[in-house]
């Protein structure tokens, strides 16, 4: 085998790794990590809080990362035991460093092993896709804060998009973590009031984030980051 393949190879294992961990944990990981594993296990887990708060913090966030970066069933579920285990604050901040961190394992490992050479060959291109990639360019960090802000947009391809059309780390970094406060806050509240909840034998409602009282100030705050790409448009046609 050529050194070149070889690279190309070498270049593609940890987005390969992702991928194979995110398959596996599709099929064995999906009845541990669970609304149900947390209610059997809160009252252990409030105890172990209460006597190791730093401890538990720190493999709170650990574990969040893994979750994420390797696309493992539970993110939402995690989120929850973020506002149970913290309230929902500073579980709302461990919360989104966590994902931010997952985040950007995912944007690396796609970065190096795809997106580096992928957004070379269509900034090199001509016609559509080099339009489609010029309109992203021109307007990156209103993109960002789009496919965060919009609860449509999966989290996992979110994360993809950018590694594959060259943007910045820190722009996906920063763009990350603010954008998926909002989102964030909602859930870790949510997770907040666990405890009612599991006093009452119930599951908490997920659909709340789209709820006309959460919805609506999101899709708000998602046309304000449009609002830049619309006012180029505007000053085109002028």
């Amino acid at each position: 085998m050529s050194k070149a393949p070889q690279n190309a190879l070498l270049r593609r294992l940890p987005l390969i790794a992702i991928l194979s961990v995110a398959v596996i944990g599709a099929f064995t990981l999906r009845d541990y990590l669970s609304f149900e594993t947390l209610a059997q296990n809160r009252e252990a887990l409030l105890t172990f809080r209460d006597a190791n708060y730093l401890l538990t913090v720190g493999a709170f966030i650990a574990a969040y990362v893994v979750i994420v970066g390797f696309s493992l069933p539970g993110a939402t579920i995690a989120t929850l035991t973020g506002g149970f285990l913290f309230a929902t604050f500073p579980g709302v901040l461990f919360n989104v460093t966590a994902a931010t961190l997952g985040a950007t394992i995912i944007f690396l490992a796609a970065r190096w092993g795809l997106g580096e050479k992928l957004a070379a060959k269509m900034e090199g291109s001509e016609g559509a896709v080099k339009n489609i990639k010029d309109g992203i360019d021109e307007n990156q960090w209103s993109v960002l804060f789009l496919i965060r802000l919009v609860p449509a947009v999966p989290f996992f391809v979110a994360n993809l998009i950018p590694a594959l059309v060259g943007v910045p780390l820190h722009r996906f970094v920063i763009s990350t973590f603010l954008g998926i406060i909002p989102g964030g806050l909602v859930y870790t509240s949510v997770g907040a009031g666990l405890g009612e909840v599991f006093a009452r034998g119930e599951t908490p409602d997920l659909g709340i984030i789209f709820e006309p009282h959460i919805l609506l100030p999101m899709l708000g705050l998602a046309a304000l980051a449009a609002l830049p790409m619309v006012l180029k448009l505007f000053k085109k046609d002028a």
